[in-house]
């Protein structure tokens, strides 16, 4: 298709038209050339589509941090094969994934969306990502560039960072995606060493774009173009959202002027073209009848990936489970799993199986809760009605929602006109299940007017802490106000909010809380002793929660919310072989590690959370995760924790030791290194052989069961990851894998990539600790 003849046709009002979104998520369609409208959703475990609520399903696949634990590069390019699926099941053309930032602190709070602190592991599991994605005719937007490792002041924070650590670790992952093929790329929000992102021509257009040779598309973050000349010229494409903007009249002007060439526009355009002929958006017609690939089973998936990222830390020999035993379950989490992180990473799965459920279908369980962590309540259960309000109050639509969470942005239900809309009012009809002083909550910012029966319990209009605006969506704060209720009866629960804008579109989000009445904190720890006592086996799920670990903010430490702690060692203490499930997306101190049994760290699992967690402690599924960041003892052990902009600057003053090669420097060991992970069978290591970039590996299962393991390869200037495979054997047997280095491993960035010539030791184990064989390699 000549592209180029397609421009000729518009004019530059129109050309500039396609450079802003036409809305919150999607590109306006030219019906003159063929063009589609071209639709944009948020990734990356799963495809929400143009509504951020329930109302439209999607499939929740485990956190990134979890695809990264199983190393396996084709289980996750068949993750993303799933993903397109879903997207062209909703009628998506661009995921906004995924995430290849770094884990450079432990504390940064959108950890669990990325995929390693090492940027060769990071780079490989977001290669074949964006693969499966676009095997299936979906573009990929592999995002933040570049070094947004954070999330304080994060839309206005300056990293400044040595190129030599720019280029070896941060944007080393991108280069790693365009080789792979991916049809777009995100700008950050942040600057880089005085530049912010979306302006950066020096990284855009030189680096991305010229020296890479990307030929796809540069999407701004949403709200990050915030200047119509600079931008135009810094190389970012489509600034996001629209149709409200710097760009517009303001870049149309500014290219009358002469300020912007007409050339520059021309470019965005031509890639946009590309990307929608790439997506079958550009002439769709012609692609009517073509067959699509077979239908995968998003169910079976997730769960087979849940079981392979789960990261057995320790294990006494207490797992697998063996037999029927009674099982002590322990812990919110147990019963309510967190299966994904916050923010813009968040979907609406139909179904969600708790670890509770999941152990309760294979064995006997007794439940405690014994502490719950959560700060905010959860949303009250439906069914709920939201009704939407014109000034009048004349309801212009309902919509049925599961639970109490309302949450619309930019793109609002069928019918429902921004300029009429005034009010959002959510009505639940709650049937208490005891007696006694319930508890109801809003969460949200704004004016909310909550009543029950008709009486006004609460009349408040509630404000927003610190300067992320998208804190009022992602993180809101939250009033809470007790209710007597009786056992049996049926109370109109309805909070009134006022709808708000953000960026110029429409914007709803609140939820609507709900606590039935419980004993004390201590009563239920207490409760939770005695059942681990009279147990065969304690199981406690232990979890951070969406005020910890989320987009918009970053962690203030690594410590396990609420009494988790207390209650661990607690029961541990009285059942000793107790099974801690670590359910967090990034690293947590573990202070009761000594006295527990096992540790088996789940990430956030996704929806099949519970099923994937009994097939492990079971053991039908071997947990076959490997740490892809390294786990300290303690925060202050780790040798960069620092998000923090001091006088609006983060400092990567490390350089480029970050993760493992920086405990190694310090000569300190962390609780649990890169790399390592334990399963239900024994390895050896038995031979090596290297000639060139070629390493041979041969292993043997020495335990008594089929296993799994990650072959690991350390080599180059910084003994960093080079290679890596997953190997499969069944008991006695021996497999032999082939290892290729890539030229880039022996490699530093000197005003340009110069090859570190000579002897070079390359290792190979079971983590960046664990090295079992080694060998010399002439560069």
């Amino acid at each position: 298709m000549d592209l180029d003849e397609l421009i000729s046709r518009l004019d530059l009002p129109t050309k500039i038209s396609l450079l802003t979104g036409a809305d919150m998520w999607s590109l306006p369609p030219l019906p003159e050339i063929g063009l589609d409208r071209l639709v944009m959703s948020d990734g990356p475990i799963g495809v929400r589509g143009e509504q951020w609520s329930a109302g439209d399903p999607s499939i929740a696949l485990p956190s990134p941090t979890a695809l990264a634990a199983t190393w396996d590069v084709e289980l996750v390019r068949r993750a993303g094969r799933l993903l397109a699926q879903e997207a062209r099941r909703k009628g998506v053309h661009v995921l906004l994934a995924p995430t290849l930032n770094l884990h450079r602190s432990p504390l940064g709070g959108r950890h669990f969306e990325c995929f390693s602190e090492d940027a060769f592991l990071t780079g490989e599991i977001g290669a074949a990502y964006v693969e499966g994605v676009q095997e299936g005719g979906v573009a990929t937007t592999p995002k933040h560039f570049v070094a947004n490792d954070f999330e304080t002041d994060r839309f206005t924070a300056d990293v400044v960072v040595g190129e030599q650590a720019l280029r070896e670790l941060y944007l080393r992952p991108f280069e790693r995606v365009v080789q792979a093929g991916a049809w777009g790329v995100m700008t950050a929000y942040n600057s880089v060493n005085g530049t912010t992102m979306t302006e950066h021509s020096e990284l855009v257009n030189g680096v991305l774009k010229g020296e890479w040779g990307f030929d796809g598309f540069v999407v701004s973050d949403w709200t990050a173009v915030r200047s119509t000349e600079a931008a135009a010229l810094g190389g970012t494409d489509v600034a996001m959202p629209g149709p409200s903007g710097p760009w517009g009249e303001l870049l149309e002007a500014a290219v009358r002027e002469g300020r912007v060439p007409e050339s520059a526009v021309d470019d965005r355009v031509r890639r946009i073209l590309r990307l929608a002929e790439r997506v079958g958006a550009l002439r769709p017609d012609d692609r009517a009848g073509t067959a699509g690939p077979a239908p995968i089973d998003g169910v079976a998936l997730v769960r087979e990936i849940g079981a392979r990222a789960f990261t057995l830390l320790t294990n006494d020999g207490v797992l697998p489970l063996r037999g029927s035993p009674t099982l002590a379950v322990i812990g919110a989490a147990a019963r309510e799993a967190r299966v994904m992180g916050g923010g813009s990473a968040q979907v609406f799965p139909d179904r969600v199986v708790s670890p509770l459920q999941g152990l309760s279908e294979r064995t006997g369980v007794r439940y405690a809760l014994g502490t719950d962590p959560r700060i905010r309540l959860a949303p009250i259960p439906g069914p709920v009605t939201a009704e939407f309000l014109d000034e009048a109050g004349v309801v212009l639509r309902e919509e049925r929602l599961a639970g109490g969470e309302a949450r619309w942005l930019g793109q609002l239900p069928p019918g429902v006109e921004a300029g009429r809309l005034r009010n959002v009012r959510l009505r639940a009809a709650y049937t208490a299940e005891s007696s006694g002083e319930h508890e109801l909550s809003v969460a949200g910012v704004g004016a909310f007017t909550l009543t029950v029966n008709g009486e006004v319990v609460l009349d408040e209009s509630i404000g927003l802490d610190g300067g992320d605006p998208a804190a009022a969506f992602l993180s809101p704060p939250e009033r809470r106000v007790a209710v007597a209720m009786a056992a049996g009866e049926t109370y109109e629960v309805v909070v009134t909010h006022p709808a708000g804008t953000f960026g110029g579109m429409a914007v709803v989000s609140f939820t609507l809380g709900h606590a039935d009445p419980a004993p004390g904190e201590d009563e239920q720890l207490a409760e939770a002793v005695r059942v681990a006592r009279e147990c065969d086996v304690a199981v406690v799920v232990a979890a951070t929660t969406p005020e910890v670990e989320s987009e918009g903010f970053d962690r203030a430490d690594l410590r396990l919310p609420g009494r988790q702690d207390e209650l661990i060692s607690a029961v541990a203490a009285a059942n000793p072989r107790t099974v801690v499930v670590v359910n967090a997306g990034s690293p947590v101190e573990m202070p009761w590690l000594p006295e527990v049994a096992a540790v088996l760290l789940t990430w956030f699992p996704g929806q099949e959370a519970g099923a994937a967690l009994a097939d492990v402690l079971f053991g039908d599924a071997e947990p076959g995760g490997r740490l892809p960041t390294t786990w300290p003892e303690r925060l202050a052990d780790a040798p960069v924790s620092a998000v923090t902009p001091v006088d609006g600057k983060v400092c990567y003053d490390e350089g480029v030791f970050v993760g493992y090669p920086a405990w190694r420097r310090a000569e300190r060991a962390p609780a649990f290194w890169f790399g390592h992970g334990l399963g239900y069978t024994t390895w050896s290591y038995d031979s090596i052989a290297a000639e060139g970039s070629t390493v041979t590996v041969a292993v043997t299962n020495t335990g008594t069961r089929p296993g799994r393991e990650v072959v690991q390869v350390y080599a180059g200037p910084r003994r960093t990851l080079a290679a890596f495979d997953v190997v499969e054997a069944e008991p006695g047997q021996t497999v032999v894998t082939t290892l290729f280095l890539p030229e880039r491993a022996f490699q530093v960035w000197e005003d340009g990539w110069r090859t570190v010539e000579g002897g070079h030791l390359v290792e190979v184990g079971r983590s960046a600790a664990d090295l079992r064989l080694s060998a010399t390699v002439k560069i």
